[in-house]
């Protein structure tokens, strides 16, 4: 039996239990939409192919499953490109199926080919972030293509891949029986655990240590180790810190639960990771944000004071930062089960470290008393404590919370607890403006049941506020906070702390009079609910009727440009400011400094 190719994708997409497959149109790709429309899966059309990558980014990590991205070429597939990246950075599993010129013109330079190094190249583009990029050249192949695309982007360190399809193929016909394979196949692969002597010796170490401690990433919440990595922790009474990705690998508020280490890290914090003599790294890169530019001594005194074990999906992350004693492929959830098994034989009664529950419990209650005074300031515009602090007050505990850049993420990370695994979403290794608004059109979708909210400044909103035409189109009731600033405000304290100006950071006229966007008036262009606040007893108002109205509402809110108290070090602080330890920007020897200049 013959049938359409792009029928069969629709076939494919159905049969794997696809529910939406978000883009935009073009000439390539009407033929997919054709056979969409009149079936079981929903089209989320959007006004810019970023948004649609990052919606389907947010789908993805509710989901947990594979979401699938449809481009058009050319201006298309670059307008998504940063959403993709920004996915792949944060490991996120997604589909990119983009149409691509007719086959036959491969060189001819039709309309928006990308052609300079090579003939019909465009799937070269994505190269450098996807998992793997296919041209389809044979029609007849295309369903193993696909079959081959979910079961990569889905297994080991999960992430995008591109599917680059000539318009052509979508509209041949050919044998069913060219997707019969994949139809029928099992795209789930089965991931490693540790072995048992690996688990053995891992847990043997983690009994026999002075100081063990645990650092957990985005990798434990992604293979869903939560209860693991809490059970582990409360047997050997270890400290817990995490990454930015890891909120939420055990709540917040957990006796063990010491906090986010690296550039938005505490002093506390890092006086928990740099006194460690052995350390668990589970699900982490340790990377620059995570580990304060990985100078010695302040995040992590790796190798000189602390030994480290590293496990982790992905064997190029193990050892790329800090060497290690012992490092394994595994998976975070397989492996950390491995070892409590492994430390129960050896240890059932565990281990008791009440001071230390007492010094985290302490720390934490003096880092709260100590920033009560701002969390609670009545003053307007609003303070950035102030709007977290009313919004963890009337949020459900459950609710799903997108991020962006800027106090809604590196300040969330400090101090927003969450005590719900998978209920905060941050755009971590790529840091894109503009992911939370659309993101949170996607996570909607992936668990409707759920109220989800985006924070987001006014540069990040204001890169694609065409979101809200999505949501009103496809009836999705998000709510958006913008952190109202009038300013790229992280870039802003930066440049003022080093150069004592904000140029090119602040929001202005040609003149240089202040320049205030109004969002509640563009949300009701678009036909958005909105508000802007006139008062900081109003917000929480807003906010309870933006929760309650079951439509998409957006919530403007005026704030002050206060920056994120922290700790930690960033290296690019010595090289606009250097010290005399530092050469080229780059640390090397000697008494640690940390910069005069807070980072922001």
């Amino acid at each position: 039996m013959k049938k359409l190719i792009s029928e069969q994708i629709v076939d494919y997409l159905v049969k794997k239990e696809t529910k939406h497959v978000f883009g935009l149109c073009g000439h390539t790709v009407i033929g997919m939409l054709d056979a969409i429309e009149g079936s079981k899966l929903n089209f989320v059309s959007v006004r810019h192919e970023q948004v649609a990558a990052h919606a389907a980014d947010g789908y993805a990590r509710v989901t947990k499953k594979a979401s699938v991205l449809l481009t058009h070429l050319g201006p298309g597939l670059t307008n998504a490109a940063t959403g993709v990246a920004n996915a792949a950075l944060d490991s996120i599993p997604m589909v990119v199926i983009a149409g691509d010129v007719p086959s036959y013109y491969y060189g001819k330079h039709p309309h928006q080919e990308i052609y300079h190094h090579n003939d019909g190249s465009q799937y070269e583009i994505y190269k450098p972030f996807v998992k793997r990029a296919w041209r389809v050249d044979n029609p007849e192949a295309i369903g193993d293509i696909l079959d081959r695309a979910f079961r990569l982007a889905e297994s080991g360190r999960p992430g995008p891949v591109l599917v680059s399809v000539p318009m052509d193929i979508f509209s041949k016909e050919i044998d069913t029986k060219h997707f019969e394979r994949a139809m029928n196949s099992i795209t789930d692969v089965s991931k490693p655990s540790l072995d048992k002597e690996i688990a053995k010796k891992v847990a043997r170490m983690l009994v026999d240590a002075k100081n063990p401690g645990i650092h957990a990433g985005g990798g434990v919440l992604l293979s869903q180790a939560t209860e693991e990595l809490s059970e582990l922790a409360e047997l050997l009474d270890l400290p817990v810190t995490r990454t930015l990705m890891g909120q939420g690998c055990i709540p917040d508020s957990h006796p063990l639960q010491v906090g986010m280490t690296g550039f938005w890290g505490t002093e506390f914090v890092h006086s928990i990771t740099t006194g460690r003599d052995l350390l668990l790294g589970i699900g982490s890169r340790f990377a620059e944000a995570d580990s304060s530019s990985w100078y010695e001594g302040v995040t992590f005194d790796i190798p000189n004071k602390t030994k480290l074990i590293q496990i982790d999906i992905d064997p190029v992350e193990i050892g790329r930062n800090y060497p290690v004693i012992l490092g394994s492929m595994a998976d975070a959830k397989l492996a950390l089960r491995a070892i409590i098994d492994e430390v129960r034989a050896i240890k059932p009664e565990g281990v008791d470290r009440p001071e230390l529950r007492e010094a985290i419990a302490s720390a934490k209650k003096k880092f709260k008393e100590e920033n009560a005074p701002i969390c609670e300031d009545m003053r307007f515009p609003m303070t950035p404590q102030k709007i977290l602090t009313d919004v963890r007050e009337v949020l459900p505990t459950d609710g799903i919370i997108l991020t962006d850049v800027g106090w809604n993420k590196n300040g969330m990370g400090q101090q927003f607890d969450i005590s719900i695994p998978g209920t905060i979403h941050h755009p971590s290794g790529l840091a894109t403006m503009g992911f939370g608004p659309a993101a949170v059109l996607g996570a909607k979708l992936g668990d409707p049941s759920k109220v989800a909210i985006t924070l987001v400044g006014d540069g990040g909103f204001g890169t694609n506020p065409s979101v809200m035409a999505t949501a009103v189109e496809q009836g999705i009731p998000v709510i958006w906070v913008v952190m109202n600033n009038n300013c790229f405000g992280t870039i802003a304290g930066l440049t003022k702390g080093h150069y004592d100006h904000t140029f090119g950071t602040q929001f202005t006229t040609a003149s240089g009079e202040r320049y205030e966007t109004d969002f509640a008036q563009i949300a009701k262009g678009y036909g958005v609910k909105s508000k802007k606040i006139t008062s900081t007893e109003e917000f929480k108002v807003v906010l309870e009727e933006a929760i309650n109205c079951g439509e998409p509402y957006l919530i403007d809110v005026p704030m002050e440009n206060i920056p994120v108290p922290t700790d930690g070090v960033w290296n690019i602080n010595d090289i606009y400011t250097p010290k005399e330890n530092v050469k080229g920007g780059v640390h090397y020897g000697g008494e640690v400094f940390k910069s005069k200049h807070k980072t922001t």
